[in-house]
């Protein structure tokens, strides 16, 4: 029979599966100090400069398992630091330190280094105390090569089965630790396998989804949502299966009885030796919160989509700042939120903000109490408006303030109305009381006048008629225009004047109109502004008792405004009729002469314009000036029109 040379005795000894590493060592071992006829074989483990016996094989008494020595008194130390096998035949003749010599004592040496994962382990070795009668041959060297390689091999594949068995013992309790918390936890807990289906689904789910875990288990995630959130999935857990995780997605899932549950996932990938074996996560029930969510925002809805403006304040911070807005009060304002918040509702009053009724507020909030006062503001772009302000304080369960809720209101129609109906009730029973007294005393007159004195007296109450028919029709005009939705449009000046100017030219043929259009924009206003036009032409050519009056109507831009300015050579306006055109303001002996100025007024203050009077600049008469929103060809009414403001500005 053919005997089994010393190699395949190595393969056999390492290829097997039979016996631990150490066991192997040893055989090894032995089968190597058979081949180099060599008594004593060790195997070591070298590190921080010691050297310690693993495994031996022999009688020496130094060179046993567990024994150990500094690396500088080992044979060893010169076999780490070259490359190769260092062979020995006899000691006195070769680079073994003498201190090893004198600690071992021993005449042959063979050893190598043993490499586990690139690195120096240890060396095995075989020796004999007494010297070798012959060099050792390469064949030798080259089989102690080999049995090292197979050690360190052994070696690496022990380390890996190691770490892989204490990979696996940790995913074990992982899994045990994960599956406990599922179990006792509110939320779903899943894994995913990388072709989308349930490898766990924690009892949660029964509660939930009306689903026992074990019917989801083996089913692809997506057989249990909508299309559409199956749209939102997929692509989300490609990303998972790339190494990403998954934040916050929402996704609607069905249950048992086909109700929709919204479920709020995250999810990160499993990984295993680098490479993802699958995806698990938590699904958290959210379908009260999103129901919550959807009231809330359509409760928000409602109160941006109001048109009362709301507040809320701070009042325990410096200033009293905003510290909510709704849209409402934007609308109102002009504003953005973004530039009110943290500041004061000051920044809304002007000139014309009534400081009794601020220091009312300032009163009410020092004494927590609600409040409601009626006041001018100014919106963003300056124009003024009547604002309706109701402070409510807002207490804490233990009585402590802490907001204050505010509304406000735009009530500048109400007072624009209102103060029209004091005006008229002021003018009506002032001049209707004067002229009559007057006719009465005209026709008294005629009694004992001759016939020149009853003509002059029969002018003079033909006059005082016709000032009450003017009156009267003025009346009515206001009182239509209030009644008239208002309808704000695209008016071409050139058109507006020329309607305007009509009845004017036959009315005083001697008088000169010139008009002059300076720009190229529209008017932005109502068709009644051709009225209050009109009504300034008439006054222009019919207070001037020259022969020949001048009228001149200029119509320019100025900013965001179209101004249109009617200027007579006149003797002027009256600066009592100048002041309560300004103003608004009339006393008992301080009044308008009628009410066709008071009609500019509310017709051009009801689309947020404004009307002046003065003394003409470039010499004598009187100069309206009437000032309307400018609107451009790119620009639609709606992006222009602007709110009524406070009359007499």
């Amino acid at each position: 029979m053919e005997s089994v040379s010393p190699r395949e005795r190595l393969y056999e000894v390492f290829s097997g599966t039979d016996g631990d590493v150490e066991d192997r060592i040893d055989r090894a071992l032995a089968v190597g100090s058979d081949y180099f006829d060599l008594p004593i074989g060790f195997f070591t483990r070298v590190g921080d400069e010691r050297q310690e016996i693993v495994r031996a094989i022999g009688d020496h008494d130094l060179i046993q398992p567990g024994a150990s020595c500094p690396l500088e008194s080992a044979y060893c130390r010169r076999t780490v630091e070259i490359e190769g096998v260092l062979a020995v035949r006899n000691v006195d003749d070769s680079v073994i330190d003498q201190r090893a010599v004198d600690e071992f004592d021993l005449g042959t040496y063979i050893g190598t280094k043993v490499t586990v994962d690139g690195e120096v382990y240890g060396t095995v070795c075989f020796a004999a105390e007494a010297e070798r009668d012959s060099q050792f041959s390469e064949a030798g060297e080259l089989f102690l090569e080999l049995l090292a390689r197979l050690v360190g091999t052994a070696l690496e594949r022990r380390r890996y089965e190691r770490e892989v068995e204490a990979q696996n013992e940790r995913l074990q309790r992982e899994k045990q630790r994960f599956e406990g918390i599922a179990e006792n936890s509110f939320d779903i807990l899943f894994r995913l396998d990388p072709e989308s289906t349930f490898t766990y689904v924690s009892s949660a789910v029964e509660s939930i989804l009306g689903y026992e875990p074990a019917e989801l288990v083996g089913e692809p995630f997506y057989e249990f949502i909508n299309e559409e959130a199956a749209a939102a999935a997929l692509p989300r857990y490609a990303e998972a299966l790339n190494g990403e995780s998954i934040e916050g997605l929402e996704l609607d899932f069905r249950d048992r009885s086909g109700e929709t549950v919204v479920l709020e996932v995250n999810a990160t990938p499993i990984s295993d030796d680098g490479e993802v074996v699958g995806v698990q996560g938590v699904g958290r029930d959210i379908t009260d919160r999103k129901e919550r969510e959807r009231e809330l925002r359509m409760k928000d809805r409602a109160i941006d989509e109001a048109e009362v403006g709301m507040v809320i304040v701070d009042p325990n911070e410096p200033g009293q700042p905003l510290i909510y807005i709704n849209k409402g009060f934007e609308r109102i304002t002009g504003y953005d939120a973004s530039e009110l918040l943290g500041r004061n509702c000051r920044m809304l009053q002007g000139e014309a903000t009534d400081p009794d009724a601020v220091d009312r507020l300032r009163e009410a909030i020092k004494a927590e109490e609600t409040a409601t006062v009626e006041l001018v503001n100014y919106r963003r772009d300056g124009t003024p408006f009547w604002n309706r302000v109701q402070l409510n304080p807002v207490f804490d369960e233990e009585g402590s303030l802490r907001h204050y809720l505010g509304f406000q209101t735009d009530v500048t129609e109400r007072q624009r109305t209102e103060k029209l109906i004091q005006l008229l009730n002021r003018v009506l029973r002032h001049n209707l009381r004067n002229d009559m007294n007057a006719v009465g005393g005209w026709a008294r007159a005629i009694r004992d006048a001759d016939a020149e004195g009853v003509r002059d007296a029969s002018e003079r109450i033909e006059r005082i008629a016709d000032s009450l028919v003017e009156l009267g029709e003025h009346a009515r005009q206001l009182e239509q225009y209030v009644e008239r939705d208002r309808e704000p449009t695209r008016l071409d000046p050139a058109g507006l004047l020329q309607e305007a100017l009509e009845p004017q030219r036959s009315r005083y043929p001697s008088a000169t109109f010139t008009v002059s259009v300076e720009t190229d924009r529209a008017v932005c206003a109502g068709t009644e502004l051709t009225g209050a036009l009109a009504e300034l032409l008439e006054n222009a050519a019919k207070h001037n008792p020259g022969a020949t009056p001048a009228v001149d109507v200029t119509v320019r831009d100025d900013g965001e405004w179209i101004e249109i300015v009617v200027a007579d050579d006149g003797p002027g306006i009256r600066e009592m009729e100048q002041r309560v055109v300004t103003t608004g303001s009339e006393t008992v002996l301080e009044h308008g002469s009628g009410l066709g100025l008071w009609l500019v007024n509310w017709t051009v203050t009801r689309y947020g314009g404004s009307f002046q009077i003065a003394p003409r600049s470039d010499g004598d008469g009187t100069a309206a000036v009437v000032r309307v929103p400018a609107i451009a060809a790119d620009q639609s009414v709606e992006d222009v029109e602007t709110k009524p403001t406070v009359l007499f500005r």
